[in-house]
């Protein structure tokens, strides 16, 4: 005689918990669409009041062309920002730990840089490098030192770069600092006293952790230094503002060629967003693990 199977009993625990994220995500997706309805009707008030005022909507469609070629100094925007916070990335990296040396060279150059470049304006850096520089460079090549000379002479996007890098660098210095200050240390002793050199502490304990406190502030960093990086358009690179500003002044549609553009950065922002928090939350769930 056979036993019947009896059917496994069910989890009263487990099927509320599952109705419970159902439900939380229902109520997710509702407040989505709540808040986009809001955002799509003040997109269409704003662009109806624009009307009101003579701004011309229909003159984007018309000369499309005009709209791709700003949009193609996307790009060019995204190049320079990347570049830039990889740049400014290492350059916080050696700031802080100059910050944290007990050597009062290390101390004195770092926070000599951190002081001058954030009590500076952006925009007279970027003057100070690109027009400043080659100054500089041809009195040295007038003197004889052709080669030396001709390093201080850099194009527009080297120039743009180098000036973000460097503001941006010593902004994320303090980031850097905090983060690796953030970590107790004890886990220095500890790894000291099993015989850990200090850069093996670094490398393997130290900025492992550290990173996860860092990188929201490296990607709001970031965020910002692609608005910022319409500065160098001053320089004429073609990016986003330039390219803008120089289609703009043909047929006197500033309002119109300039929203494109704000757009454009707007866009960059929220996809930029997008990333920060799925890094953030990949991140935060390796860690967990």
């Amino acid at each position: 005689m056979t036993a019947e199977t009896a059917p496994a009993p069910s989890d009263p625990d487990l099927s509320m918990g599952l109705r419970l994220q159902a439900r939380q995500r229902h109520e997710r997706s509702l407040e989505f669409l709540r808040v986009g309805a809001v955002w799509l009707v003040l997109i269409l008030a704003l662009t109806l009041a624009l009307t009101q005022l003579r701004i011309e909507p229909g003159y984007l469609i018309r000369r499309s062309e005009v709209v791709l070629k700003i949009v193609g100094g996307l790009w060019t925007t995204i190049l320079v920002s990347l570049v830039s916070v990889s740049i400014a990335a290492g350059l916080a990296l050696v700031g802080a730990l100059g910050r944290l040396s007990a050597n009062p060279i290390a101390q004195g150059i770092s926070g000599f840089y951190v002081s001058v470049i954030r009590g500076t304006p952006l925009l007279i850096q970027i003057y100070i490098i690109y027009l400043g520089l080659p100054q500089i460079g041809l009195q040295l090549q007038a003197a004889g030192f052709r080669q030396l000379g001709q390093l201080f002479i850099l194009d527009a996007i080297t120039s743009g770069v180098l000036a973000l890098s460097l503001n941006y660098g010593a902004y994320m210095t303090e980031i850097f600092r905090a983060g690796l200050q953030s970590i107790p240390h004890g886990q220095w002793e500890a790894a000291e006293a099993i015989g850990m050199t200090r850069w093996q502490i670094l490398r393997r304990i130290i900025l492992p952790q550290a990173i996860r406190i860092i990188i929201p502030d490296v990607g709001n960093q970031f965020i910002a230094m692609q608005k910022d990086s319409a500065l160098v358009s001053v320089m004429g690179v073609w990016e986003i503002t330039y390219l803008a500003n120089r289609s703009a002044r043909l047929d006197s549609k500033y309002m119109e060629l300039f929203l494109v553009a704000a757009g454009l950065y707007w866009l960059l922002t929220i996809v930029s967003t997008f990333f920060q928090s799925r890094l953030e939350k990949r991140m935060a769930t390796a860690y967990e693990r």
